[in-house]
């Protein structure tokens, strides 16, 4: 199902994931070059990726609860929602049944992006870092592992998901994408806004604009 097939008379088109992290890159990126200007590089990266990872996981929590079950066949639905109208992502299933959901990803429209923002060293920090604590928000009993990404110069992303035993209820696929789409910019704006403002210490001056 693509973005144009869930379109309804009336209905605005969804915004895709990969429109959605161009827009918070416009924002997101900025913000943590001064961060790392005046707190160094590591705890600016750390401040980010702590803040990011809190959204996420609750993301997939608020996820979890709009489609009232926590198993891999929600989960797919929320993996299709990431390639948008079926070009940002291309995605080769190796294996997908009740309790496992591989897949590789062999080509990667948010790396690109990134490099093409000249911020290709922050695509894992702002895109790639959220896909453990989003699984985790999601469910507990859902496990991903992932050795390689294409954002740090692998050929392709090896994304394997394992859940648990357990009852897994029905599953809305337009709740899935609604739920994903739901994600908020401003959100991660304001949290690491609100953590550099915590953390800078009271003597530091800012440093200029153009520093």
């Amino acid at each position: 199902m693509t973005a144009n097939d869930r379109a309804e008379p009336g209905r605005p088109t969804p915004v895709t994931l990969l429109q959605r992290r161009g827009i918070e890159a416009e924002v997101l990126i900025p913000l943590i070059r001064r961060l790392e200007r005046e707190l160094g590089v590591e705890r600016a990266h750390a401040i980010a990726r702590e803040e990011i990872a809190s959204i996420a996981r609750q993301q997939g929590e608020t996820v979890a609860r709009a489609l009232g079950q926590d198993g891999i066949e929600g989960f797919r639905h929320v993996r299709d929602s990431w390639g948008g109208a079926g070009g940002d992502l291309e995605i080769t299933t190796i294996r997908e049944d009740g309790a496992h959901l591989d897949f590789n990803v062999t080509r990667c429209r948010f790396a690109e992006m990134y490099e093409q923002l000249g911020a290709r060293d922050l695509g894992f920090l702002l895109s790639c870092n959220r896909d453990f604590t989003l699984s985790e928000g999601y469910s507990e009993r859902l496990h991903l592992e992932r050795t390689q990404t294409i954002m740090q110069g692998a050929p392709f992303c090896d994304f394997r998901y394992r859940v648990d035993a357990g009852g897994a209820r029905g599953v809305d696929a337009v709740a899935a994408v609604d739920a994903v789409a739901s994600i908020d910019a401003v959100a991660a704006v304001d949290a690491v806004a609100d953590s550099r403002e915590d953390t800078a210490p009271e003597t530091s001056n800012a440093a200029p604009e153009g520093a």
